[in-house]
């Protein structure tokens, strides 16, 4: 088979699979209420088709009478045939109208828990997946993913099936009033039609494709521009930034007029095989009426016919491409939905049980990249009550341990145990429970103060939330605020300056009251005066938990009570402040270069 071939089979698997997922929704196991208003909405569609093609038959019978021909089927006079036509066309759209009462529930529960799902699948992720994955394409993707289920859930079940069933009952009311070539062109026309829309559409898709990348990409380069957006300002690069827009806008310029110019050759070539058909069928009622075979009553109905077929094929061509389109955008989202967490709970895994907060790594192994190890059999141990600092050079490994602590990753060799339980055998929930993390760039919600330290713990009274405030020592910060703890931080905490977002970081974890306290690089990122004032706040903060300290400024970690050099995933040396200077080795070598810059 061809790349093309393999291309379309897999295609064809996967819109397969987006309706085996989206089934369920539809008719879930659990909620009777659903399968009822779902078999009432089958009910008020089969309804409205049986009296859309029993329409044409009063408008014949109205005509026959106003004409005086033929035998009417229905013994009735002009004016009541009129009326009967009349209310037969209201009971349509009334039938029409409460199928989709009836079913908007249905349809909007669906959308509701897949997109439910989706959110809590994405937090389920690993940091691995998140780091790698553009933010922007993303939102994208399940945007249209939710659109595409809307779109299917409406329109595959209201649009398809009836439109199937409707073309039954005309061909047999052709067959049984007229007789089998009327039906054979009917037949012929719509079959015409269909292998027109289905290989044009085939085309168009990947056309679509096309222009969806490049609509993926524009939105991800914009996102991204706007969220560096002081950097773009840093080095005065926003025409840099607006050419890089630009291009990728210039691809989806160029894929959506392909797309236009598709859509204008698919609508004319339906036009030609719809006219071509309803011409064919009046000229032959044309000619039966000419014979006194048929009835002007009679050309009328079979025109009425034609017209009813040809809206419904009209918009089946635009239903195909737009099934076809959300198929698409619905795999992309179901492949995500079924991207492997790579941290998962063991079945049936315990909560951690603290009973003192001891953090212990026993000969740790570790390396994002399975060829290149970052920790190297580390081990260590983080005793109830202390505060232990992790240094070192760039690269040493220090941040890593942090993100294995916390269970971002698992380790490759070794075991990460709290008071003796691995941590790979107890559930994430209890273990993020257990550690607070203030981390070198606190990021806020777009939201007020008072949201963003109450998020350290759910439920949190106000007055809780400003004991928090009082021991990060940004209470009264906060109250000379116009707004106070109402005061809005901007988007990831910008109108915070970074003392103060840090502060507001501490305050949150305080609230949080972890027994074991993780501080990566807490104050790296701030002047002296204010880091000397945080570090007043996490000292605060320590009091009776255990702390893990990751530093790269060793002022900061002077009066840890047990100091960890690394070096190239290994362990180097250890002990207090006093005791790694009288050593004279690398713990010196690193502080005395440290102070020589300061000086």
């Amino acid at each position: 088979m061809t790349d093309e071939q393999l291309a379309e089979q897999a295609e064809r698997q996967s819109a397969m699979r987006v309706l085996r997922r989206v089934a369920p929704y539809l008719w879930p196991r659990d909620m009777p209420w659903v399968k009822r208003r779902v078999v009432w909405a089958m009910v008020a569609l089969v309804a409205s088709k049986l009296v859309s093609v029993a329409t044409p038959l009063f408008y014949k019978d109205a005509v026959d009478a106003l004409a005086g021909e033929g035998t009417p089927m229905l013994a009735l006079g002009a004016v009541a045939l009129t009326l009967a036509y009349g209310m037969a066309r209201l009971m349509n759209v009334g039938f029409q109208q409460l199928r989709d009462a009836v079913f908007a529930r249905v349809g909007q529960r669906a959308l509701r828990m897949l997109a439910l799902e989706t959110f809590q699948h994405i937090h389920k992720l690993s940091l691995r997946y998140h780091i790698t994955r553009k933010t922007g394409g993303l939102s994208r993707i399940i945007e249209r993913g939710v659109k595409g289920v809307d779109f299917l859930l409406r329109f595959l079940l209201f649009s398809i099936g009836p439109l199937i069933l409707e073309l039954l009952l005309i061909a047999i009311i052709l067959t049984a009033l007229f007789d089998i070539w009327y039906t054979v062109v009917v037949a012929v026309t719509i079959a015409l039609y269909v292998w027109f829309t289905f290989a044009v559409t085939e085309w168009r898709v990947k056309l679509r494709r096309q222009m969806n990348d490049s609509d993926t990409d524009a939105n991800q380069k914009a996102i991204d521009s706007l969220l560096n957006y002081e950097t773009v300002k840093y080095f005065g690069a926003e025409a840099r930034e607006a050419a890089r827009y630009d291009h990728a806008m210039a691809g989806y310029e160029e894929a959506a007029i392909k797309t236009n110019y598709s859509l204008a050759f698919l609508n004319f070539g339906q036009a030609l095989i719809i006219t071509a058909g309803l011409v064919g069928v009046m000229v032959m009622a044309a000619i039966g009426v000419q014979n006194g075979t048929l009835t002007v009553g009679d050309f009328v109905m079979v025109n009425a016919y034609m017209i009813q077929i040809t809206v419904p094929l009209n918009f089946l061509g635009t239903v195909y491409r737009e099934i076809r389109q959300a198929l698409v955008d619905m795999g992309q989202m179901f492949g995500l939905l079924e991207q492997p967490a790579e941290i998962t709970d063991k079945p049936d895994a315990p909560d951690l049980r603290i009973t003192g907060g001891r953090v212990t790594l026993e000969n740790v192994r570790f390396g994002y990249d399975p060829d290149r190890l970052i920790l190297n059999g580390i081990s260590l141990e983080a005793r109830p009550g202390e505060t232990l600092a992790i240094v070192g050079s760039t690269g040493s490994g220090k941040s890593t341990i942090g993100r294995l602590l916390f269970r971002f990753y698992d380790v490759q060799g070794g075991a990460l145990r709290i008071d003796g339980q691995d941590i790979r055998d107890i559930t994430q929930d209890s273990l993020h429970r257990a550690i607070g993390v203030v981390p070198q760039d606190t990021v806020l919600f777009n939201d007020t103060i008072r949201y963003n330290i109450a998020y350290g713990r759910d439920a949190a009274t106000q007055d809780e939330i400003e004991a928090a405030a009082r021991a990060a020592q940004i209470h009264d910060f906060i109250l000379s605020l116009p707004q106070g703890y109402e005061t809005a931080v901007g988007e990831r905490g910008l109108k915070l300056s970074g003392g103060e977002k840090q502060r507001v970081g501490i305050a949150r974890t305080l609230l949080k009251d972890p027994p074991i306290l993780l501080l990566d690089e807490a104050t790296s990122a701030l002047d002296s005066d204010t880091e000397h004032e945080i570090q007043d706040a996490l000292r605060r903060a320590g009091q009776g938990r255990t702390v893990l300290t990751i530093a790269h400024r060793l002022s900061t970690v002077a009066e840890a009570d047990r100091i960890i050099v690394l070096e190239k995933g290994e362990i180097v040396e250890q002990g207090s402040h006093e005791t790694l200077l009288a050593r004279q080795g690398r713990y010196a070598q690193l502080w005395q270069r440290q102070q020589s810059e300061e000086d």
